[in-house]
C-alpha cells in the first residue's frame, strides 16, 4: 500500500463507512495516517468527588440518589441526576439522552468520566461519559489517541483503520542526508507515524512530533526558498508613476491616512515603479487600514493603463469587496471599471466578465480563487492583491505567468506575527507592518470569565440584540463527539435557542457546510436577518458586519492567544462599543493568567509576541490556530524552535547543492517535487 491507495482498500471500510472518511477529508491511506490525533487522554484513577477539581476532567464512582429530572425547552431534552459518594454529593447533567432515565436507577454505582465545573458551592459534570467499572480500569495509565470524527464515526473505528493501514504501508526510504536527523535528533518518518498514533509516553510522542513538524517546516521552506530566488530574478515588466488619481482620491475621503499607512504607502509606489517585480507583504491588525493602501495601488495601476485583480477568500468577501469599489467609484470618480468573477456566477455572466476581461474593457477584476483558475484572459494583468490567508507559491505564480508578464503580486495579512517568525515565514516577501488603528476606532471591551458566567452572557446578548446589535459565539469543534469535554456548533446552538427569547434569529456556520449553504448564512447575517451566528472558527475570514458588537468564545483555552485576537477582529468594525468574552472551562491559574493578557491589550502583535513567550514545545495539541499556513501539525508559535532549526537545514543544503542535483540529495529532490504538490522541477526553477 502507499499513499494513494484508497481507504476503502482497508478490511471493514466498505462505501458506506468510506462516505463518512471523505466527511474529514480522508479519501485515501495518505489522508488517514496524516489525519494526526487532536488529542490524547490518560485515564486517572477515579476521585472521591470532593477531590474533583472544578477545570480539570476526571472520574468519580458513585451512586445514583434519585430518580433523574427531565425538562423539555424546545428541541433540547435535559436530564439532571443527582450522585454522591462517602465524600460528597454532585449533580450531572445531559443534553438530549433522555435514554439514560432508563438506565439510571436509584441506588445504583455508576462511573462517570467529565470535566467538572462549578455552579456556585455545587460541583457539576455536563455531559460525562458513563463506563463500565472493568472497562475503565483496563484503560488506566494508557495514553489513549483520539481523533476528529465525524457524526456515525466512532473513535474506536479510526484507532482500527489506522492500526491496518500502519501495518500494511510502504514508507519511503530516508530522504534526508544523514546528517539532518543526526544534528537535530530526529527519528525515523515510519517510526515517527507509528507513534503520533499510538505512543508509549509523552517522551515518545514529542520525539515523534518533533519529525513531522520538522518535516513540514522543512518542506514548506525550500519550496519558500526556490519561490524567492524566483521572484528575486523577475524584471518589472509593468513600471508604474504616480498620477493624479491617487492624490485627488486621498484629497476626497473623509479620513487622513495614518503615520504607517503612509509609510506603507510610499513602499508601494517605491516598489511598483523600481527595476523588479512587486513581491511584498503588507501585515496589520484587522480594522488598520490595509485595504484602504491596496486600493491606492490599484488605483495607481489602472491610472498607469494596467489591469489589477484583487482576490479573497470567500465569495462573499469578494462580493463585499466588489460592493465597496463600485460605490467609491460612484462617489469619488476613480478611474476603475471592475468586474466581478467568483465561481457561483452562472456559465452566461462569466462569459459576460471573461469578455470585458480579455478587451480590456474591465481593468479591476474582483474575485475568489476563479481569478487564477478559471478560463481567463487578461489583457495587460499587473498587479495581484491577494487579502488575508492566500499565499502564493511557485504554482500559483506558474498560473499567472501563464495569464500575463508576471504580474507585481501584493500579500494582505491580519494574522499578527511577531517579526522574528515573520522573516521565516514570509522569507519570499518583502514585509511592510501597519502598526496602528486609526483614531476613531473605539476599543473593545474585554473580559474573560468562567463557565458559571454563561448565563450572564445570555442576558448581555439578549439585551445588545433588543439594542439591534448582532453577536457571534464561537464553538471549537462541529458537532459532538470530535473533541470531548468542549463545546460543538450544532449542540450549542440548540442550547442557546432554548437559553434565550423565541424571537431572537439564531444560525449555525461551520466548514463542514457547502460553500453556497455557508456564503448563504453569511449574506444573511450581514443583511441582519441573523442576530446570533454560533460558529467554528471558520468566520475567521469572514465579512465587515460593522452591527456585529458581541463576540463570545466557548473553550477559549483551546485557542492560542493570536487566534482568539484575530476573533476578536470580527467585532468593534462600527461605531457602536463592542464587547468580547472568553468563557475558559478551565480555571487554573496559569490558563487564566494567559487568557488575561488579551485583556491587558487590544494590539495584535503583543498579544502574538506574548504568545511565543508563553507557548512551548510542551503544549502539544489544542485547536489549530496557525491558520494562514497549511500545516497539518506545526504551529509556528509552539514550535517557534523547530521552525528555526529547518530554516538553518534548508539554508545550508541550498548553499552546498542549490539545485539539489547532487546524487546524494536524489531522494531529497524527488521527495521535494512530490511535496510541492504541483510537480515543480528543482533543477529548472
Amino acid at each position: 500500500m502507499n499513499q494513494s491507495t484508497p481507504v476503502t482498500d482497508l478490511k471493514g471500510i466498505g462505501d458506506k463507512t468510506g462516505r463518512l472518511f471523505q466527511k474529514l477529508a480522508i479519501s485515501t491511506i495518505g489522508d488517514l495516517l496524516c489525519h494526526y490525533p487532536r488529542d490524547y487522554e490518560t485515564f486517572g484513577a477515579p476521585v472521591p468527588v470532593s477531590e474533583a477539581v472544578p477545570g480539570q476532567v476526571c472520574a468519580v464512582y458513585v451512586t445514583v440518589t434519585a430518580f433523574p429530572s427531565q425538562k423539555k425547552v424546545r428541541n433540547l431534552v435535559i436530564l439532571n441526576v443527582s450522585v454522591r459518594d462517602a465524600s460528597g454529593a454532585m449533580l450531572l447533567t445531559f443534553f438530549n439522552m433522555p435514554f439514560l432515565k432508563k438506565v439510571l436507577k436509584p441506588g445504583g454505582n455508576y462511573l462517570f468520566r467529565g470535566l467538572v465545573q462549578s455552579r456556585g458551592a455545587a460541583r457539576v459534570m455536563e455531559q460525562p461519559k458513563l463506563y463500565p467499572y472493568e472497562d475503565y480500569q483496563k484503560q488506566c495509565g494508557i495514553l489513549q489517541p483520539r481523533y476528529s470524527l465525524t457524526k456515525g464515526l466512532t473513535n474506536q473505528a479510526v484507532q482500527k483503520a489506522v492500526r491496518q493501514a500502519l501495518s500494511l504501508y510502504a514508507f519511503e526510504e530516508e530522504y534526508y542526508p544523514s546528517w539532518i536527523p543526526e544534528r537535530y535528533e530526529l527519528i525515523s518518518r515510519e517510526e515517527a507515524f507509528r507513534t503520533i498514533h499510538f505512543p508509549e509516553d509523552r517522551d515518545a510522542l514529542s520525539r515523534a512530533r518533533k519529525r513531522l513538524v520538522f518535516d513540514e517546516f522543512f518542506d514548506f521552506l525550500l519550496t519558500l526558498q526556490k519561490n524567492k530566488d524566483l521572484a528575486a530574478a523577475l524584471p518589472n515588466n509593468y513600471p508604474m508613476y504616480e498620477t493624479a488619481d491617487t492624490v485627488r482620491f486621498l484629497e476626497r475621503m473623509p479620513f487622513s491616512l495614518t503615520r504607517a499607512q503612509k509609510m506603507v504607502w510610499q513602499e508601494l509606489k517605491e516598489d511598483l515603479g523600481g527595476p523588479h517585480c512587486m513581491n511584498r507583504l503588507i501585515q496589520g491588525d484587522v480594522g488598520s487600514g490595509k485595504t484602504i493602501v491596496a486600493l491606492l495601488a490599484l488605483l495607481m495601476c489602472v491610472a498607469n493603463g494596467f489591469q489589477g485583480a484583487l482576490m479573497a477568500p470567500t465569495e462573499v468577501l469578494a462580493m463585499q469587496h466588489y460592493e465597496t469599489i463600485t460605490s467609491y467609484v460612484e462617489k469619488y470618480r476613480l478611474a476603475f471599471r471592475p468586474v466581478l468573477l467568483v465561481g457561483s456566477m452562472t456559465a452566461k455572466d462569466k462569459r459576460e466578465a471573461y469578455g470585458r476581461i480579455a478587451s480590456g474593457e474591465a481593468n479591476l477584476i474582483v474575485g475568489t480563487h476563479a481569478l487564477i483558475q478559471e478560463k481567463v484572459s487578461y489583457r495587460n494583468l499587473a498587479l495581484v492583491v491577494t487579502d488575508e490567508q492566500h499565499r502564493f507559491g511557485v504554482r500559483q505564480r506558474e498560473h499567472l505567468a501563464e495569464k500575463g508578464r508576471d504580474p507585481h503580486v501584493l500579500v494582505m495579512s491580519a494574522t499578527p506575527i511577531p517579526r522574528t517568525l515573520a522573516i521565516l515565514l514570509y522569507g519570499d516577501l518583502h514585509i511592510s507592518v501597519i502598526d496602528e488603528l486609526p483614531a476613531n476606532r473605539l476599543p473593545i471591551k474585554n473580559c474573560v470569565v468562567n463557565t458559571s458566567y454563561r448565563p450572564k452572557a445570555y442576558e448581555f446578548i439578549k439585551k445588545e440584540v433588543a439594542s439591534g446589535r448582532q453577536a457571534y459565539v464561537i464553538c471549537p469543534q462541529v458537532e459532538e463527539g470530535e473533541l470531548e469535554d468542549v463545546e460543538n456548533v450544532v449542540d450549542y446552538t440548540e442550547k442557546l435557542r432554548s437559553a434565550l427569547p423565541a424571537d431572537i434569529q439564531i444560525a449555525s456556520l461551520h466548514g463542514r457546510m457547502r460553500p453556497a449553504d455557508k456564503n448563504k448564512i453569511m449574506e444573511e447575517f450581514a443583511a441582519h436577518h441573523i442576530d446570533v451566528l454560533v460558529s467554528t472558527t471558520v468566520i475567521e475570514v469572514g465579512i465587515n458586519v460593522p452591527n456585529a458588537t458581541v463576540m463570545m468564545v466557548e473553550n477559549a483555552e483551546r485557542f492560542g492567544l493570536a487566534q482568539l485576537h484575530q476573533l476578536r477582529g470580527r467585532v468593534g468594525r462600527g461605531e457602536h462599543q463592542s464587547y468580547c468574552i472568553f468563557v475558559s472551562a478551565r480555571e487554573e491559574k496559569e490558563t487564566m493568567e494567559r487568557l488575561e493578557i488579551l485583556n491587558q491589550s487590544n494590539d495584535g502583535f503583543f498579544i502574538a509576541s506574548e504568545d511565543l513567550k508563553l507557548r512551548g514545545p510542551g503544549e502539544l495539541f489544542g485547536v489549530r490556530q496557525s491558520g494562514e499556513f497549511a500545516f497539518g501539525l506545526g504551529d509556528i508559535y509552539a514550535d517557534a524552535g523547530v521552525l528555526k532549526e529547518a530554516k538553518e537545514a534548508v539554508e545550508e543544503i541550498l548553499a552546498q547543492d542549490g539545485d539539489l542535483s547532487l546524487d546524494r540529495h536524489r531522494l531529497l529532490r524527488e521527495h521535494a517535487e512530490k511535496a510541492s504538490g504541483n510537480g515543480v522541477d528543482f533543477r529548472t526553477i
